[in-house]
């Protein structure tokens, strides 16, 4: 059984989340195929029921991608990854949350391979409407491939908050009532993962082509929790209701308390290589959100 798990942010267990399950829906509570749906390949997804984990992999023919049965308006969605190991250029591994169509929301992780294993990069992005450029990358600081790391989402009114192992590495604030368009808050999103090859452009800008003598290339996913307002048939009325009685949306996570923010301040000074908002050639003019977002 696939059982929802307390969410750690700032050190501090959230188990107040059990208490509305009638409104959540919790991923991998029993068979694979009862919660998600294959996108493509399947004969390159392989599932463990009993270990909780789905293989993704990658050949010279296809890359594999599953999205969630069940949509959610705002929520906490997480899964703990093992990363691709040794040679792994021009692969992208992915998690995120994405609604459909044209004018699409959608918050990204995107790991980035790389020749030696090391370092691995992560990229984050957000759509918001279908626009997106809103890219952030950085070094993970620890090997991602030797273990199980915990890569988490909290997504509420206020805020949107990517956290790694509970550590806070980037902030995204609510700033519709100056700036409309900016914040996904009105779709519902699906929680999707994928393996791709991106060889155009992930590793050192697209310097660096897939090595496919090294596939099957195999990115190992374990214990989706998604803890959400679950929407049904797009009927969001649950989801914008009293929402304030979720635990994602309580006062602790509509800002970042002074020890979140000195993390979240570290891991940009230490270990950000791409920031959207800093790149001129770009955005000679900063887009709004970024003054707002800073730490």
């Amino acid at each position: 059984m696939y059982r929802l798990k307390s969410v750690i942010v700032g050190r501090s267990v959230l188990s107040a989340c059990l208490i509305f399950l009638t409104l959540m829906g919790s991923c991998f509570a029993g068979d694979f195929h009862d919660d998600f749906t294959v996108v493509w390949s399947r004969e390159n997804v392989i599932v463990d029921d009993a270990s909780r984990t789905v293989k993704l992999s990658m050949n010279e023919v296809a890359g594999a991608s599953l999205a969630s049965s069940d949509a959610f308006l705002f929520g906490s969605f997480s899964v703990k990854l093992k990363l691709i190991k040794g040679d792994s250029a021009g692969t992208v591994c992915s998690f995120y949350l994405t609604s459909y169509g044209s004018n699409h929301d959608e918050i990204d992780f995107e790991f980035l391979g790389n020749e030696t294993g090391q370092p691995y990069v992560v990229h984050t992005n957000l759509f918001s409407n279908g626009v997106g450029g809103r890219e952030q990358r950085m070094f993970l600081w620890f090997d991602p491939t030797e273990s199980f790391h915990t890569y988490s989402v909290i997504w509420n009114h206020h805020q949107i908050l990517w956290t790694v192992d509970d550590t806070p590495i980037r902030l995204h604030r609510n700033m519709e009532s100056v700036d409309s368009g900016s914040y996904p808050h009105k779709q519902p999103m699906v929680v999707a993962a994928s393996i791709f090859d991106a060889s155009t452009w992930a590793t050192r800008g697209g310097a660096v082509p897939t090595k496919w003598e090294h596939s099957p290339f195999v990115v190992d996913y374990k214990d989706f929790t998604f803890q959400g307002c679950k929407s049904s048939d797009n009927a969001m009325s649950t989801c914008t209701s009293n929402y304030q009685s979720n635990w994602w949306e309580t006062p602790q996570f509509q800002t970042l308390d002074t020890n979140m923010t000195s993390q979240l301040r570290t891991i940009h000074h230490n270990y950000m290589v791409y920031d959207y908002c800093l790149d001129q050639r770009r955005y000679p003019i900063p887009p709004k959100e970024c003054s707002y977002n800073q730490v």
